[in-house]
This record gives structure tokens, C-alpha cells and sequence, in this order.
């Protein structure tokens, strides 16, 4: 279906109130009938002039401020690297493994996997419609009722930007966690045991350097992606052969697929088996990353969504095939969970390949969560950005700043970075507190996308773009909202027993907190003067030398070239 402009009307707002409060609600009321309301330092483009891409976000109220560097390989690059599939496997299968041993990790994987994926096309879909740096947090603005586009794209942008923040937060303090387990490895880990303090300081160094690389401009990102995916697919697949060939006590096919072992102190056992879904869930989870570079990609409406796809689709396979792998190498259980560092596939690694070898594959997977890092701040500065643009958040002018030099958000990145490495130094007080927050990622990004996703089911507002799901989409949405819903329970359950202050899971806590935080926000300041998505661009329709035509045959030039504002 070929999308046309919607032209829209400016909205009159009422004068000669007293209260300046009033006023100002008066006047938020009436813009947000439409958030589609041209304002008045909106740019004027025309149409001509710009490129397909350019053109389609125009006329969804943007002009375009990136240079359009990422490729076909460098887009799919980056939207693997958001899953970090070799690192997050390694460091998530601690919860499979202990929930219900070698079995629960191998169905659980195939099982969530599936639901997981499910989210993912229905991202994809919405992400070819609507290409924005905004990502789905933008989607609302066409999918919701229009008196409600503020509500409810302040809500999914609150979750969404949160579960980003949490997201970037637990993979530096990851990658300080491999880098260090290396370290123990060196020492047969009989010797050296990382402390918290050591821990946060490597993590702050990473996020350093990673806020860095993403303060340079967007073709230098471009050429580190793209060598992302070539390095991450040849460790995967070197440490499944090396895993393979070189493990001389693999269980049976038997215990492997049918054998639960219960260590998490769970009763009935089905219920600790189902803990297994965490590893597929919280690897492959920030699925709309790839939208928040959107005006960053050529053809993005294309070459985004089916990134996201693929990517996500190679991420469900292999990480499945991977946890065979491990499942099939993982000895005695009781011995591989008491890890000095808490890191059974370390563990894993260094029983079977050796301490070198695993000391190779841990500093590897370390390098691949860094790849990780480095894309999940590029994204989140980019969500800052777009939200900025909005003006959405407080002191949105200075977050929406270009610099001259790189052209990128460089602000929006230091303070992304920052708020990681804030997040991160509770680890210094209590682990358990600081994990809390780790477990929110998955749950506020999910919603972030359910609420767009139920929004198109339900309003029926939603037109397809080149990338779309067909008969299946509907199906596909129903399944993706029910997964999330059902894994959120899972979410928020402590995973082990008997439950202590030390083990206790306080992400619902934390839910609480972000869901008060953003109703109260809201109502004290929000709602005065946020009105959804803006409008900073007119698309004037025509073409050139138009105007001279319309002036030689004695018509008007504006018969011919209107603006045009696009809901």
C-alpha cells in the first residue's frame, strides 16, 4: 500500500486565560489533539530534493540530520551484535543449568527461543513501517488514538529507554566479569578472585571506552560493525568443534535431552524447569536497537527490519545449538556450578579445552559482549536523542545537539554512558540489589513493544510497509504479547529456594518503582508540556521548476507546491 500525505491543521488555542497554569493545559490539550500539529520552527523540504529514505521521514515529520553510512552487512552486524549471542550464552547458562540441569537448558532454549522470536518479527514489522531513530517508542503516533498518542508514547518510551539504560548497564558489568575470570583462570582459580570493587572499576574503564568509540562519526561505527559479525560467527563455531572434539566424558544423548537435575531447591521440579527460559530470554531481548539507527541506514525500511529478522533468527538456531554443545560437555553439574567466579561455561571451557584455551575463548567472549556494549550505547544515545528531538526529556536541547565535527549525538552518548556506570556502582553495596536491576532489562523492553503491538491489533490503524508478515502477523502479534506476559511471571519469581535477603529477586520492586516513577512524572510535569511525537519538517509536494511554470500560465505557485504536514 502506497502511503500518501495527510495534510493537517494547526489548532487554535483559546487566549486571554489568567492562569498561566490553565493556560498552559489549555494549550497542551489542543496541541495534543493532534500531535501531528506543524510547529512553527518546523523546516520546510521539498520533496524533490530528497531520496526515498529522506522523503519517508519527512513525511513523518523529520528532517534528516545523519550521514546514511550502514550497508546491508554492517546493519545486520549491528543487530547481531545486540544480542552478543557466544558471550550471552556463556554467561546466562548458569540459570538453565541450575533450574533443571543439561535438559531444562536444551528445551528451554528451542521453547523460548520461539516466543522470543515471535517479538522479534512483530519489531521488525513495525520497524519497516515506521523507520525512525525513535523506534517503537514513534510507532505510537500512528498506531494509538490519536487523544492518547502522549499517554501512551510517554509510557513506552519511559520503559523502553529504561530497559535500554539496564540493558547497557549489565552487559559493561559482564564484560568486566569475563575479563576478570580470565584473570582467576590464569590462576587455576585457586588463586585470585575478583572483589566487586575490582569488578565496577573495569566496568566503568569499558564504558569509558566505549562511550569514546561512539563519540566518533557514523562511517568510522559502520566499519567497526561490520567486522563484528565475520569474528563473532568464527568463535562460535571454532569453540563448538573445539568443545566437541576435545571432551572425552560427554553425557548421553539420554541425559542429555531427558534428565532433569533440580539445584535450584524448587518444588515441584516443572516449576524450577521452566527458570530455563531466562538464557533465550535475556539474550535475545533490545530487538528494536537496529530501529534506533534507522536514519543512520540506507533504505531502512527494508534493510532494518530484515536485519532484525535474520539476525534474530541466527541468534535463536545458534544459541540452540550452542547450549547443546555446552549441555553435552557440562560434566558433573555439582561441580561445574561451584565456580570460583560464578561462571560455569568458564568453568566448562577450562575442564575441557584447558587453561589456555579457555582463557582464549573467555577473553573472546569478552571481546564479543564488548561489540555488545559498544552498539547497545550507540543505540541508547540514539533513543536519547530522538526522545530529545521530541522533547520529551528535561533539558532535551542540550541532548539533541549535533556535533560539527563527527555528527553524532555525543552529548546523548556521555550521558547514556553515565547513566550505566551510575546504575553499575551499586554493585559496590550489594550484587543482589544491582542484579535486580539487570532482570528489569528484559521485562520493561518487551512491554516497550507489546504496547505498540496491541495497539495495532486493536485500533486497526496500521499500514504495512515493505517488510510485513502477511496472514501471519496477526497470529504472531497474539503469540508475542502471550509470551511476554507468561515469561514475565517467570521474570520476577526468586530462582532459588529456600529465598533469603542474599538470593531474593527484587525486580518487582524495581517495576514498581519505574511504573510510579513515570505515572507521577506525568502528572507533576510531563503532561504540561509533552505532546507525543512532533513535527519538525513540512514536505512540500512538487517538483522542480513547477513554481516558474505555474507563474508563466498565470496560476499560483502554491496550487501547485502546498506543505504539508504528515501525521
Amino acid at each position: 500500500m502506497e502511503r500518501k500525505p495527510i495534510a493537517d491543521n494547526g489548532v487554535e488555542v483559546t487566549a486571554g486565560l489568567d492562569d498561566r497554569a490553565t493556560r498552559r493545559r489549555q494549550s497542551a490539550f489542543a496541541r495534543r489533539k493532534s500531535s501531528a500539529v506543524v510547529e512553527e520552527s518546523a523546516a520546510i523540504v521539498e520533496a524533490h530534493t530528497l531520496n526515498d529514505a529522506d522523503r519517508r521521514l519527512a513525511e513523518m515529520g523529520y528532517t534528516q540530520v545523519y550521514k546514511r553510512e550502514f550497508s546491508w552487512l554492517s546493519t545486520f552486524s549491528f543487530a547481531l551484535s545486540v544480542s552478543g549471542l557466544f558471550a550471552s550464552v556463556s554467561t546466562t547458562f548458569i540459570y538453565p543449568y541450575e533450574a533443571g540441569g543439561a535438559s531444562s537448558a536444551v528445551w528451554c532454549w528451542l521453547i523460548s527461543g520461539f516466543g522470543c522470536y515471535c517479538i522479534a518479527l512483530s519489531v521488525a514489522e513495525l520497524v519497516s513501517a515506521y523507520p525512525t531513530s525513535g523506534g517503537l517508542y514513534f510507532t505510537c503516533k500512528y498506531l494509538a488514538p490519536t487523544n492518547w498518542v502522549p499517554e501512551i508514547s510517554w509510557l513506552c518510551g519511559w520503559l523502553n529507554l529504561i530497559g535500554q539504560i539496564a540493558g547497557a548497564a549489565s552487559t559493561e558489568y559482564g564484560c568486566a566479569q569475563l575479563l576478570l575470570a580470565a584473570v582467576s583462570m590464569a590462576g587455576d582459580f585457586n588463586g585470585y578472585v575478583p572483589t566487586d570493587r575490582q569488578t565496577v572499576g573495569v566496568m566503568a574503564a569499558f564504558t569509558v571506552l566505549h562511550g569514546a568509540l561512539n563519540s566518533l562519526n557514523t562511517a568510522a561505527l559502520e566499519k567497526m560493525t561490520k567486522t563484528y559479525v565475520i569474528f563473532h560467527i568464527a568463535v562460535l563455531f571454532s569453540c563448538c568443534v573445539a568443545l566437541l572434539a576435545m571432551c572425552d566424558y560427554k553425557h548421553t544423548s539420554s541425559y542429555t535431552w531427558t534428565t532433569v537435575v533440580n539445584n535450584s531447591g524448587w518444588s515441584p521440579t516443572g516449576w524450577s524447569f521452566l527458570f530455563g527460559f531466562l538464557s533465550a530470554s535475556w539474550t535475545m531481548t533490545d530487538y528494536d536497537a537496529t530501529a534506533h539507527i534507522a536514519e543512520e541506514i540506507k533504505n531502512p525500511e527494508i534493510k532494518a527490519p530484515w536485519s532484525i529478522a535474520l539476525a534474530l533468527g541466527f541468534t535463536w538456531i545458534g544459541g540452540w545449538l550452542f547450549t547443546i554443545v555446552l549441555a553435552y560437555c557440562s560434566g558433573d553439574p555439582t561441580h561445574t556450578l561451584k565456580n570460583a567466579v560464578d561462571q560455569p561455561v568458564a568453568q566448562i571451557f577450562y575442564d575441557v579445552i584447558g587453561r589456555n584455551g579457555g582463557i582464549f575463548f573467555t577473553v573472546a567472549a569478552c571481546f564479543v559482549l564488548n561489540f555488545t556494549a559498544m552498539t547497545a550505547i550507540q543505540a541508547g544515545a540514539r533513543t536519547i536523542w530522538a526522545y530529545s528531538r521530541d522533547e520529551m526529556l528535561p533539558l532535551s536541547r542540550v541532548w539533541y545537539k549535533i556535533n560539527k565535527k563527527t555528527d553524532t549525538p555525543v552529548y546523548a552518548v556521555w550521558l547514556f554512558a553515565t547513566a550505566c556506570v551510575l546504575i553499575n556502582l551499586i554493585g559496590l553495596g550489594s550484587y543482589i540489589a544491582i542484579s535486580a536491576i539487570f532482570n528489569l532489562t528484559a521485562i520493561a523492553l518487551d512491554w516497550s513493544y507489546c504496547i505498540p503491538i496491541i495497539c495495532k491489533m486493536l485500533y486497526g490503524k496500521f499500514e504495512r510497509g515493505p517488510f510485513h508478515l502477511g496472514w501471519a502477523s496477526l497470529p504472531i502479534n497474539i503469540w508475542a504479547v502471550c509470551w511476554t506476559t507468561f515469561v514475565t511471571i517467570i521474570y520476577v519469581m526468586p530462582t532459588i529456594r529456600p529465598v533469603t535477603p542474599q538470593n531474593m529477586n527484587y525486580v518487582v520492586v524495581l517495576m514498581a518503582a519505574v511504573a510510579i516513577f513515570a505515572v507521577v512524572y506525568w502528572y507533576a510535569a510531563g503532561r504540561y508540556y509533552y505532546i507525543g511525537p512532533r513535527v519538525k519538517a513540512q514536505l512540500i509536494m512538487g517538483v522542480a521548476g513547477e513554481e516558474d511554470k505555474a507563474h508563466s500560465s498565470g496560476g499560483s505557485s502554491d496550487e501547485k507546491r502546498a506543505p504539508t504536514a504528515v501525521r
